[in-house]
């Protein structure tokens, strides 16, 4: 134990999350210095076993990264291809195909809601809005209409379905199983992004935030370039095929004797490596002939150096999960939380609200209620899956002017401070709390 003094290690653990969300609020640190100093001063505390100390953060640490890190690299590099072969505009341009010209609204959310799965969000918006603007003139609709459930539903399956980097370091750091956590997590924010789609429906109309003319004709499909892009199999299958793998690897080991020959095949097409080694290639095939050799190992090169924070902030969270599982404070804050008779669902939940709404970051939201909630699962009797959505799903709530996201958003829409606000902030409170409703009915059922 690194203190048997409940009251040092819940002060220790205050003092590391307030000094954290200071650090980055207050003096604008950059996430991975911000939360190894509190972390470090941790160890500084009288009453604490240094060695015991130091062992729980290099274990925490290895632990962590090891069952991640290549995961993690894998989807970022899986997401520049996306980004820069025309998988995006395609996927969108299929999603107004199926549903229609005339709701174009809901088009731009499911494209939203598939997009985000493996696009990081503002990515995913800088790209589309030229042809929300388009959409938003061509349809007499003003932006917040057009926009906002697009906004949330990129945001909700970036934040809680892998292979994004939040949901993967959140599903290391708590054990989940991976595969479920698509399917649960799929069901839940598909349900969210539609909740998300009906709020912009019925506020959407009373903001004033008419689209600007100044982005019309920049996007492929508007430029009459849509035989330039890749074909619908093409662009979908790069982000689906690898989910589909990775969630039948579940299935089968649910449903299937250890032994099957199926299920032995899906342990290994499964597995995440291969299953996004898959999807990585079925992105680059999409490479066009005006796609030099040279520019493309630059994707390699910035999806390496994307997915660099997000690992190293992952391994400190498992470092302060190890910490707080080699003291007393976990019994004690789960006996709190079971005390006050609130569904224990509701901590990771709240913790992920915190983190967001502090800090501005999704990221940090879903790592910091995952952190600490995981040494108190079993005290609380939550499955890892419970306790990683449900961390998630808080992560959401609310993008508001603390967060990058919502000034890329807020920005290219040419939307009012005060319209942002409502739409994209409302949205993502929507997204959030709707999405938290399908988690919290899936663990009351025990499904996860």
């Amino acid at each position: 134990m690194i203190t048997e003094s409940v009251l040092i290690a819940i002060g220790g653990l205050v003092a590391v999350v307030a000094l954290l969300f200071l650090l980055i609020t207050r003096f604008k640190w950059h996430v991975f210095i911000a939360l190894l100093v509190p972390i470090v001063l941790f160890a500084l505390i009288p009453g604490i076993d240094r060695q015991a100390f130091i062992d729980a953060f290099e274990q925490g640490f290895g632990r962590t990264v090891q069952g991640i890190a290549v995961v993690i690299v894998m989807g970022s590099i899986l997401a520049e291809a996306l980004k820069h072969t025309g998988g995006i505009e395609r996927i969108t341009a299929s999603m107004i195909g199926w549903v229609g010209q005339h709701r174009m609204p809901l088009a731009l959310t499911l494209s939203g809601f598939v997009i985000g799965l493996a696009i990081f969000s503002d990515v995913g918006y800088v790209i589309l809005n030229p042809l929300v603007h388009s959409a938003a003139i061509n349809s007499g609709l003003n932006m917040s209409v057009m926009a906002t459930g697009l906004v949330g539903a990129m945001q909700l399956t970036h934040a809680m379905v892998p292979p994004t980097p939040g949901p993967l370091a959140a599903v290391a750091l708590v054990d989940a199983d991976i595969g479920q956590v698509i399917v649960f997590g799929g069901l839940a924010t598909f349900i969210g992004a539609l909740a998300g789609w009906a709020y912009a429906q019925i506020v959407g109309p009373h903001i004033e935030s008419p689209p600007s003319e100044e982005f019309v004709g920049q996007s492929f499909i508007e430029q009459g370039r849509e035989a330039e892009l890749p074909t619908t199999w093409r662009a979908y299958a790069p982000i689906l095929i690898p989910l589909v793998l990775i969630a039948s690897q579940s299935v089968t080991a649910f449903a299937l004797p250890e032994d099957h020959l199926v299920n032995a095949a899906m342990l290994y097409l499964g597995w995440p490596v291969v299953a996004l080694s898959i999807g990585i290639l079925l992105a680059y095939r999409n490479t066009k002939a005006n796609h030099a050799a040279a520019r493309v190992s630059t994707w390699v090169e910035e999806g390496l150096r994307g997915s660099a924070m997000i690992i190293m902030v992952t391994g400190l969270g498992g470092s302060l999960s190890q910490i707080l599982r080699s003291t007393p404070a976990v019994d004690a804050i789960a006996e709190t939380v079971a005390a006050t008779g609130l569904p224990a669902i509701f901590l990771p939940f709240v913790l992920g609200i915190a983190g967001n709404m502090i800090t501005g970051s999704t990221t940090v939201g879903v790592i910091t209620a995952a952190s600490v909630a995981a040494p108190m699962m079993d005290t609380l009797g939550l499955s890892p899956e419970a306790t990683m959505l449900a961390g998630a799903a808080g992560s959401i709530i609310i993008k508001y002017v603390n967060s990058s996201y919502f000034w890329v958003c807020t920005s290219l829409s040419r939307m009012s401070l005060k319209g942002a606000l409502i739409s994209f902030g409302g949205v993502t409170f929507v997204n959030g709390a709707a999405s938290m409703a399908v988690v919290y009915v899936l663990w009351a059922t025990g499904l996860i």
